[in-house]
C-alpha cells in the first residue's frame, strides 16, 4: 500500500527498491510485534514510505512512545529468530475465509474478524492473484515483494504515532499510525538518526520562534504568517537584493490587487478547474442579497459561480492574470519587447490542514514574481537570464549544492492546455538551457504546469534535504488565452512568448530553508541584529552610547545591552541571539579610543578603532559576504 491507502499496482510493486523492500518487510515485523503483546489488534495497510514505512492499527490501548522499548524488544527477538518470508498465493475465497477467522494479520485463529482485511480485499482487481505472505506464525494479507528474511530487518527504530483515518477518509475508523524507519545496516540507521538530530537542532519553527521572527496564531487563522519586526527585517533584505538585480536587468516593478474577477481565473484556466486549491469565492453584497432574495442554495450557488451564471471574486492564487492585464493595457510593438513585470505579490491557496507546516507550506505566501513577455526569437536569451538571476541568488546565500528538474508534460494526462507543437517548442528551449546551465539535470514527466514546461532549482541543504525552490516556466498558453499581441515589423499582430519565473519561489518557504541552512546564523548583511553594543559597566553607558550612534548612522542595525548582567552574561545573551558582532566598551576602550571586537562564530577578533571597524562592517554588508 503507498502512503494515503492508495494501493501500489503490481508495476509499482516490481519496481520496488531493495530498500523499500527491507521497510515493507520491517513493518510486517513490526506488525508481528504488535500482535505478541497486543493479540486483539486489528491491522490495516503496512506500507513503505520516504524515510520508511508505517503501519495503521486499531487497538483499545492507545500507544505512545513509552511503549516503544517494549514493541522494539519484540521486534528484535522476530529479527534473531530470522523467520522466512514466506509467499502463498490463495483464492479469493480462501482469503475471505483466513479473515473471518480472524487469522490474516494475526498469530492465529481469533474469535474476531480481521476485519479491514475483508474490505481490503475488496481492493485486490479480479484478474489479479491473491496472496498472503507468512513470517513464523504471522500471516498478512500481502502482495508483496519481501526481503527473504527477517533476519535482514536488523537495522530499524520506531519514530512516532500518529493518528490517521483509515484510507484517509475522515468518516472512516480512526486508527493509530506507528511510524518507523530501517536501513540495510546499523551505520546507514545511525547516520539518518544523526541527521535527524540535527534537523532538529535547524528545525525553522524552533529557531525562529527562539529569534522570535515570525508567529502563528489560531486566532488570525491556519497557515497565516505574522511576521515580526526581526522576522520582517529579513524579508525585507532579500527584497532589497532582489529589487537591486531586477533593476540590473531590466525589470519594472509593479504592484497589483489581492484578488481579482472570476472571469479573470475562468480565462486563464485556474477557476473552476484548480478550485480545491483555491480559496472559496466571494460574492459582492449585492449579489448575494439577490440570490438569497431567490432563495439559492449553496450548492445552487456554487454551480453559478462555476458555471459564470453568478459574478464574484478570487484571492488570487497567482500574480499571472494581473501582469498579462498590464501588459495588455497598452499597445505594444516588437521594439518594446522584453517587457519584463516584477512583483512581490503575496497569493492564497486553500492548503489542507493536516499538509501545512511551518513556514514550508503555508495558505498565504509571497512570491518574488515575474512574467516576461517576449518574441520567440527572445525566448532562449530571456530563460538564460532568468536561470542566471535563479544562480546569482543562491551563489548570493552560499547555497551551492543543487540540481536542476525539467519538468514536462505527461502525454497521457488531459489537464495541460494548449497546442502540443507549442508544448513541443517550450520543452526543447527549457532542455537547451538547462544543458547549458553545467549542473546535473533530469527530465521529469507530469511535473509540468498546466499552462507549460518548467525549470525547478532543486536545493540540498547542509544536512542533505532537498527543497524546491527557484522556477523558470515557459507559457504559449496564456498568451493565447488572453489573445495578447504586439506589433511586429511587418506592421501585424503577432502573439508573444510569456514566461514565469521566481528566484525565491515563495518567500515563506525559502527564509524557512534559509533559516535552517544557516541554524540562524545569517550573514551580516541580513541578520536582524548585526551589531551588539556591551558596555563591561553602568559607568562605560555614555561612551557606549556614542559608539551606538555612529553604527545607527551608517544605518547598521545595532542595539546596547545596558543591562546590569556582567560581560560574560552579555556576550552568552548575544550568542544565544545570534548576532553576528559584539562591541565591548571598557576602560581600556575609552582611554584607547578603540573597541574590543569579538563575532559569534570567529571569536575574539582583538581592539580595532571604530572608523577601522564601521570601514570593514560595510565592506562586509555591501559585498554580502558570507
Amino acid at each position: 500500500m503507498a502512503e494515503g491507502n492508495q494501493r501500489k499496482t503490481l508495476e509499482e510493486r516490481s519496481q520496488m527498491t531493495d530498500l523499500e523492500r527491507l521497510r515493507h518487510s520491517t513493518a510486517h515485523v513490526l506488525a508481528t510485534a504488535i500482535a505478541k503483546i497486543w493479540p486483539e489488534a486489528q491491522f490495516a495497510a503496512g506500507p513503505p514510505v520516504e524515510n520508511g514505512f508505517y503501519y495503521d492499527v486499531e487497538l483499545n490501548h492507545r500507544i505512545s512512545p513509552d511503549d516503544f522499548e517494549a514493541i522494539e524488544k519484540e521486534m528484535t527477538i522476530v529479527v534473531k529468530e530470522n523467520q522466512k518470508f514466506e509467499r502463498i498465493d490463495v483464492s479469493r475465497d480462501e482469503a475471505l475465509e483466513l479473515a473471518k477467522s480472524g487469522r490474516l494479520a494475526a498469530l492465529g485463529e481469533r474469535d474476531i474478524e480481521s476485519t479491514f482485511k475483508i474490505d481490503l480485499l475488496n481492493d485486490i482487481p479480479e484478474e489479479e492473484e491473491i496472496s498472503i505472505y507468512k513470517n513464523g506464525d504471522f500471516w498478512d494479507l500481502c502482495a508483496g515483494p519481501h526481503v527473504p528474511r527477517t533476519g535482514n530487518c536488523k537495522a530499524f527504530k520506531l519514530m512516532s504515532v500518529a493518528s490517521a483515518f483509515y484510507k484517509g477518509d475522515a468518516d472512516n475508523s480512526q486508527l493509530q499510525r506507528i511510524y518507523g524507519t530501517a536501513f540495510k545496516n546499523k551505520t546507514q540507521l545511525n547516520e539518518y538518526l544523526e541527521q535527524l538530530e540535527e534537523a532538529k537542532k535547524r528545525d525553522h519553527r524552533k529557531v525562529g520562534k527562539e529569534l522570535g521572527l515570525f508567529h502563528f496564531d489560531e486566532s488570525v487563522g491556519q497557515g497565516l504568517v505574522l511576521w515580526k519586526p526581526k522576522g520582517a527585517i529579513i524579508r525585507n533584505e532579500l527584497q532589497k537584493f532582489i529589487s537591486n538585480e531586477l533593476d540590473k536587468k531590466g525589470y519594472s516593478q509593479v504592484f497589483t490587487p489581492h484578488i481579482g474577477k472570476l472571469d479573470l481565473y475562468r480565462t486563464s484556466g485556474h477557476f473552476p478547474y484548480y478550485e480545491e486549491s483555491q480559496f472559496s469565492p466571494i460574492v459582492d453584497r449585492d449579489s448575494m442579497q439577490k440570490l438569497a432574495d431567490e432563495g439559492c442554495t449553496c450548492g445552487e450557488l456554487s454551480n453559478k459561480l462555476k458555471e459564470g451564471e453568478t459574478d464574484g471574486f478570487l484571492l488570487k492564487p497567482m500574480n499571472c492574470p494581473h501582469h498579462i492585464k498590464i501588459f495588455s493595457s497598452e499597445h505594444r510593438s516588437y521594439r518594446d519587447l522584453p517587457v519584463r513585470l516584477a512583483e512581490f505579490g503575496t497569493v492564497y491557496r486553500w492548503e489542507k490542514s493536516g499538509e501545512l507546516g511551518g513556514l514550508t507550506r503555508v495558505r498565504s505566501f509571497t512570491q518574488d514574481d515575474a512574467h516576461l513577455f517576449c518574441t520567440d526569437d527572445q525566448v532562449q536569451d530571456e530563460i538564460m537570464g532568468c536561470l542566471d538571476l535563479v544562480k546569482v541568488v543562491l551563489n548570493t546565500l552560499g547555497i551551492e549544492d543543487y540540481r536542476v528538474r525539467v519538468g514536462l508534460r505527461d502525454a497521457d494526462s488531459n489537464k495541460y492546455v494548449g497546442d502540443p507543437q507549442n508544448w513541443d517548442r517550450a520543452e526543447n528551449a527549457l532542455r537547451e538551457a538547462a544543458s547549458s546551465l553545467e549542473v546535473p539535470f533530469t527530465e521529469e514527466s507530469g511535473e509540468a504546469a498546466f499552462y507549460g514546461p518548467k525549470i525547478d532549482f532543486v536545493v540540498k541543504d547542509v544536512i542533505g534535504r532537498e527543497w524546491q525552490l527557484g522556477t523558470v516556466q515557459v507559457d504559449y498558453n496564456l498568451p493565447e488565452r488572453f489573445d495578447l499581441n504586439y506589433i511586429g515589423p511587418d506592421n501585424k499582430p503577432h502573439r508573444p512568448v510569456m514566461i514565469h519565473r521566481a528566484p525565491f519561489g515563495s518567500l515563506e518557504r525559502f527564509v524557512a530553508v534559509l533559516i535552517e541552512h544557516f541554524e540562524g546564523s545569517f550573514p551580516t548583511w541580513l541578520a536582524p541584529e548585526q551589531v551588539r553594543i556591551l558596555p563591561i559597566s553602568e559607568k562605560f553607558t555614555i561612551p557606549a552610547e556614542e559608539r551606538l550612534n555612529e553604527l545607527l548612522e551608517v544605518g547598521a542595525r545595532a542595539s546596547m545591552d545596558n543591562s546590569a548582567e556582567k560581560i560574560g552574561a552579555k556576550i552568552r545573551l548575544a550568542q544565544l541571539d545570534k548576532v553576528p558582532y559584539m562591541l565591548i566598551i571598557g576602560a581600556n576602550e575609552v582611554e584607547t579610543n578603540t573597541i574590543s571586537v569579538r563575532h559569534r562564530s570567529r571569536g575574539d577578533i582583538g581592539s580595532l578603532s571604530p572608523e577601522e571597524f564601521i570601514n570593514n562592517f560595510q565592506d562586509e554588508v555591501r559585498n554580502r559576504a558570507l
